[in-house]
Parts: C-alpha cells; sequence; structure tokens
C-alpha cells in the first residue's frame, strides 16, 4: 500500500496552469494591427484609412455646423469678387439666373378654379408696375431676377414685407424688399431663455424657432452691416410671416444657403491664375526686340546722359515695354531666350472651364459662348438636361419660397381691403422655352395633342402661357374672325392639316329614310 502511494506521488503530474483569458475583441484587433502595421480594410474603399485616403476631412456636422457664419461669409466674399472680376462668374451667374426667371415668372388669380378677372386686375395694377417694389425702382418681375442673382451668387436671400397705410395711395397695402443674406444677425444662436415652467425654443445663426422646430422669426439688421450706416449695428426680430428667406438646401435641416461657386471656388482661382501667367509670358516675349552694339566704345550711348570724362548715367534695364531697344558696349552680348509657346493652352481652358460648367450645372457653351465642337444632337441633349435643372430649381425653391410666399401675402392684402378670399389662390408659370427646331417640335406637339398623348393647357404652360388666358384669347379671336367672316389655314375649324376645307356638321335634322 505504502509502495503504491508512494509510486502515485512519483508518476503525478503537476497541475496544468488556468488557460489565459480570451482579450476582448477590440483588444484583438489592435494587437493584430500593431503585429501587421496596417490599419484593418474598410468594406467600402471610401471608408478605408490610409495614404491614398489622406487628406480627406472626414465631418460628422450636420448642415448648420459645416456652414458656420464665418465658412458663409468667406464664401459670399470670394464668389462676390469673382462675378466683379471673372467673365466666366459674371456670366454663370447671368445664364443661371435668366433662365431660371427670365422675364418674370408670371401669375393669374383663381377662384375656385377659374380666374378671378377683377381681383387679378387688381394684383396686376400693383405687382406688374413699380409701385410694389419698396425702392420704387422694379416691377415683381424684375425683383424676381434680382433675387435669382443673389441665390446664385450669395447663396440665399430675403424678402420681406413692408405694410403700408392707405395714404401711401398703392392698389394693394404692401410693398416687397428685397435684400442680400448679410442682413441675418449670425450672433442670434443658441438656446433662447426659458421661465418656470415653459419651454424656450432655440436660435441657428440669427433664424428662431419654437420648442418644436417651426420657424418663428428672423433676427435682421437694421441696415446692411458692410454698409457703414450706424444703426447697422443693432438687429430687429421679424416675424416669419413676414420674411421669406430663400435658398437651395443641399442638406436636410439647412437653415442657411451656401454660395453655389463653393465647389468652383479654387479651381476658377487656378484658371485665372493661369491665364495672368500666360499673358505675362507672352507680353514679355513680345517686348524685347534686341540688343544694339557700337563700334566706338567711347561712344555717347542714345537716350543716356553722359558727362565729358565721367562715368555714364545708365540706369539698369529693371523693366521693358513693347518696341524695347537696349543698348550696349562693345564686346557685350546678350544670349536671347526662346520666346515661351502657348503649348497646351486651349486645352487646358476647356478642360478647366467644362469643370467649372459642372460644378454650376449649366452646359459648357452657354457658360463660355463655345459653340465650335456642336451639332444638333449633342446641342439638344445639353439643352434638355439644362432645363431638367432650370425646371427643378423653379419648381422646388424659387417658384415655393419666393413666389409662394408673394401668393400669401397678395391674399392678405386682399382680405384687408374687405375682399372675400374663400377659394382664391395664385398660380404661377414659368417663361417658356425656345424651341431648338420649331418646324419639327410644333409638329410633334400637334400630333401628341391629336392623339390625345398631350393637352393644349400643358402646351401652353411649357410655352410659358397661362392655359385660361390663351383659350380666352383664342375664344375672342375665333369670334371676331367669323364675325368678319374670314377664313384662316391656322383655323382648325374651317381648315383641315393639309390645307383642304373642314367638313361642317349641319344643323339641319338627319335625313329619314324614305319608306319611315
Amino acid at each position: 500500500m505504502a509502495e503504491r502511494t508512494l509510486m502515485d506521488r512519483l508518476l503525478r503530474r503537476p497541475p496544468a496552469e488556468p488557460a489565459p483569458a480570451e482579450p476582448a475583441p477590440a483588444v484583438a484587433s489592435e494587437r493584430k494591427r500593431i503585429r501587421t502595421g496596417r490599419r484593418p480594410r474598410a468594406e467600402y474603399d471610401g471608408a478605408t484609412l490610409g495614404r491614398r485616403a489622406a487628406g480627406w476631412r472626414r465631418t460628422r456636422l450636420d448642415a448648420n455646423g459645416e456652414l458656420s457664419p464665418a465658412v458663409a461669409a468667406a464664401l459670399r466674399g470670394i464668389a462676390r469678387d469673382l462675378v466683379r472680376n471673372n467673365p466666366f462668374a459674371a456670366r454663370g451667374a447671368s445664364t443661371i439666373a435668366n433662365n431660371m426667371v427670365g422675364t418674370g415668372i408670371t401669375f393669374q388669380v383663381y377662384r375656385d378654379g377659374k380666374i378671378d378677372d377683377r381681383l387679378n386686375k387688381l394684383a396686376r395694377r400693383h405687382l406688374d408696375t413699380i409701385a410694389c417694389d419698396a425702392s420704387g425702382r422694379h416691377d415683381l418681375y424684375g425683383l424676381q431676377l434680382q433675387a435669382a442673382r443673389t441665390i446664385v451668387e450669395s447663396g440665399a436671400v430675403v424678402m420681406r414685407r413692408r405694410w403700408r397705410r392707405a395714404s401711401d395711395r398703392l392698389p394693394l397695402p404692401f410693398q416687397l424688399q428685397v435684400i442680400e443674406p448679410d442682413y441675418i444677425d449670425p450672433s442670434k444662436h443658441g438656446p433662447l431663455s426659458t421661465s418656470p415652467g415653459v419651454q424656450g425654443g432655440f436660435l441657428i445663426n440669427g433664424v428662431q424657432f419654437s420648442p418644436l422646430g417651426a420657424r418663428e422669426g428672423y433676427w435682421l439688421f437694421n441696415g446692411h452691416p458692410g454698409g457703414g450706416r450706424a444703426d447697422a449695428l443693432g438687429s430687429t426680430f421679424v416675424k416669419a410671416a413676414d420674411v421669406a428667406h430663400v435658398f437651395r438646401a443641399d442638406r436636410p435641416e439647412m437653415e442657411h444657403g451656401a454660395t453655389w461657386f463653393a465647389p468652383v471656388i479654387l479651381r476658377m482661382k487656378d484658371f485665372g491664375d493661369f491665364e495672368d501667367a500666360q499673358l505675362t509670358r507672352q507680353k514679355l516675349a513680345s517686348a524685347f526686340v534686341g540688343v544694339v552694339t557700337g563700334e566706338d566704345p567711347d561712344g555717347l550711348i542714345p537716350g543716356i546722359a553722359q558727362e565729358e570724362g565721367g562715368p555714364d548715367d545708365r540706369e539698369p534695364l529693371d523693366y521693358i515695354e513693347p518696341g524695347t531697344f537696349q543698348y550696349a558696349r562693345p564686346g557685350e552680348d546678350v544670349t536671347f531666350s526662346s520666346p515661351p509657346g502657348v503649348d497646351g493652352y486651349a486645352d487646358y481652358t476647356k478642360v478647366s472651364l467644362r469643370a467649372v460648367s459642372a460644378g454650376l450645372g449649366v452646359p459648357y457653351e452657354a457658360l463660355t459662348g463655345d459653340l465650335s465642337n456642336v451639332n444638333f444632337s449633342s446641342g439638344r441633349m445639353g439643352w434638355l438636361e439644362y432645363q431638367r435643372s432650370l425646371a427643378a430649381w423653379q419648381w422646388t425653391m424659387f417658384i415655393p419660397q419666393f413666389c409662394g410666399a408673394v401668393s400669401t401675402w397678395l391674399i392678405d392684402a386682399f382680405a384687408m381691403l374687405g375682399e372675400n378670399v374663400e377659394g382664391v389662390t395664385v398660380r404661377w408659370t414659368p417663361p417658356g422655352r425656345e424651341m431648338i427646331n420649331p418646324a419639327e417640335e410644333v409638329k410633334a406637339t400637334r400630333d401628341a395633342i391629336r392623339s390625345g398623348q398631350d393637352t393644349i393647357s400643358a402646351a401652353a404652360r411649357r410655352r410659358g402661357e397661362d392655359p385660361d388666358t390663351f383659350l380666352a384669347e383664342w375664344k375672342a379671336d375665333a369670334e371676331k374672325i367669323d364675325k368678319l367672316g374670314l377664313i384662316f389655314d391656322c383655323d382648325p375649324r374651317r381648315v383641315t392639316a393639309v390645307g383642304n376645307p373642314a367638313e361642317q356638321e349641319s344643323s339641319a335634322p338627319p335625313a329619314q329614310p324614305q319608306g319611315a
């Protein structure tokens, strides 16, 4: 028994050590990264960290955090400088505004789906004249064009409703004031003070919101902060009902707009510097003509004063101008450098301006006026794509925000005058688009209407006309033509599409068959 116990003691192995605990997944991943010297590769290449992804600004800020007041002011200032001094920037702002608004987005006042002639005429007496402008310079359509340019250049525009007294003798008791977004006071920011038991709202860079996030109003400077006026230092709260803040919101919850030149500012600056450098090289290359040497070492150098027996008064040639001749002494020599060429200038110009036009959302031909490489098909495709962008800007931004505010204020003015505004609405019609190939497009529109794929009203709206006004004019013209006993090819009631007389329905009852 003792031997067995000793044998068991000799054969017994030492107890095994407990296995080490498994490290946490994050720790294991970090240890693996340290051993390999590499970061884990993301499933999306764009989210990978490494040398190729260096330089990306990965921010989690919301739209208002990215577009801080300092950033917005800097972008606006640079964009305005570009529009003032860069011809392509000026052209870009003009072509967007001219095509988005043009001669004006017109309106009609309706009641229960039909034009209210009396209210419509009253509104036109006010908005179609300079009576609607607080500065007394523009009608409604001039204000629209000014607002569209400001949106592109400054990122947004602000329009205020200014109530007027009856003594001002205006058709309607209000006027419109279009101002720049600089009037919004960005220092008004943060939560509003709360009283016991009352939850307050908040401010985002001059825009005030209720606790539920409804826009309550704006803090506007009393004058333009860059105008140097003493009263411009203070700001006043203006209710949201009296303000239209129009801008393109590129992100949800975006409360201020950025200039449309933001994606192309640096590219336009680089292209401007490139043009200046090319121009300077060519000026220098064409300015220096040559160096003239003489035979007499003691002779006077033309154009340089020299005292007898004394040193000449030559000044070093530190500038040159076109047609310059530099005189030198015998033995002096000058080695001319080859004049620089302009190889690649046209290619670089086209690439740069195409990038600028893409960033602004306008066709290259509209931005530059260069139609050298455009045929009918490519021109039509580019124009149709531009029309889609224009329609999106009109119907998702300008008409709801700018024209919608005018509609509300117009109906409020009617009510203030004692008019019945029940069922009153305002419809807006953007300017029409010129046809690229009228001979074919008119024919296609006619066939679409005759086959039931289009309507006369829709075709009228595409031309920038109000359908009810168009049909009313057609009826008046037809009645006048019938009264005068005239027949024209344009009258489909009298003439067919091929020029034959149209069959007129007889007003007599159909003949009865014999024997009936």
